[in-house]
């Protein structure tokens, strides 16, 4: 049985170092039972990471589990780097890694905030090798979804104090579009500015993410690369709008071929970093999935009732053949 923090697993039976494209290599390990079912757990930010933590959610005596770190992130290499980093390539590399570890098809893709959106649009792109999706804090790429943290949204309404402080960090003739005016701090030639514009980004996220703040929520400001990868990736990808056309991910050609996969979504309530109406969006779009709110979380992973759920989430899915 899993602890209050999940399942404890042994250290990985493998990992490396795959090579996705002339500038990139992603980084990736397995952990859990050699010939369990395997799932592939798809971290959030754009430009988050994997850690041993990730492997918490999964049973060791039934999942094989593959974690990855996306390009430019975490283990991977080159950190933080944005040339041939778009939301089609990350496809790919899901792609390519299934195949480089000998999976036919995922049992499951577990996918939190960003990495819902890249579970989404994986099968989206990949249905076959889709057996179910597990994804939380759901994020569908709309610029509304963006400016409600950024902007206008539930995260400056309820944190006044720490959005002004984020939003006053910059310029202000840049302060209208304020995640325009981060990228350009976050991609200066001057790699003070960009390491320091980076933890007034990252601090601000860090704060919003969870309901009651612990007391080391800022704990992640030391982690350089972190802040760094985290940070200018972010920013990369929602300048871009996540390299995705609107609406995309719920367009009915797309929608219709996810349909009939097993689909549960796990919603905290309070979660101002992805609203709940995305998770109800997609939850009407997919009227056969499982909704669950999580009456008192925001949007992290490991607030305990946000944990709890996703552990037995996936302890049902493993009952099944898929």
């Amino acid at each position: 049985m899993p602890g209050e923090s999940g399942y404890e697993h042994a250290d990985p039976f493998d990992s490396g170092h795959l090579k996705v494209g002339p500038i990139h290599k992603i980084y990736y390990e397995q952990r859990g039972k050699r010939d369990g079912k395997p799932v592939v757990f798809l971290h959030g930010g754009p430009g988050g990471n994997t850690s041993s933590d990730s492997a918490s959610f999964f049973s060791p005596d039934v999942h094989r589990v593959v974690l990855l770190d996306q390009r430019g992130a975490g283990k991977s290499t080159p950190l933080a780097e944005l040339r041939e980093n778009t939301t089609q390539h990350l496809i790919d590399d899901i792609e390519t890694l299934r195949k480089h570890v000998g999976v036919s098809k995922w049992h499951m893709v577990f996918g939190g905030s960003w990495g819902s959106t890249l579970a989404l649009a994986y099968a989206e792109a990949h249905p076959e090798a889709v057996g179910s999706l597990a994804l939380r804090g759901v994020f569908l790429v709309s610029r509304a979804e963006i400016d409600a943290t950024y902007r206008n949204g539930p995260a400056p309404q309820l944190y006044p104090d720490e959005h002004e402080a984020w939003l006053r960090y910059l310029p202000e003739r840049d302060r209208e579009d304020p995640v325009q005016g981060y990228y350009k701090l976050l991609t200066s030639d001057d790699a003070v500015t960009r390491l320091a514009a980076g933890k007034a980004w990252n601090r601000f996220e860090l704060r919003v993410s969870q309901l009651v703040a612990p007391p080391d929520v800022y704990a992640k400001l030391e982690d350089d690369a972190w802040v760094l990868a985290h940070a200018r990736i972010e920013a990369h990808y929602f300048v871009n709008d996540c390299f995705l056309k609107p609406g995309q991910l719920l367009e009915e050609g797309n929608i219709a071929r996810i349909r009939h996969i097993p689909t549960t979504i796990v919603q905290g309530r309070y979660d101002v970093v992805c609203p709940p109406k995305a998770a109800w969006m997609l939850h009407k779009a997919l009227p056969d999935s499982v909704l669950h709110w999580v009456a008192d979380a925001g949007h992290s992973a490991k607030e305990r009732g946000t944990m709890s759920k996703l552990i037995e989430v996936c302890d049902e899915y493993a009952q099944l053949d898929l």
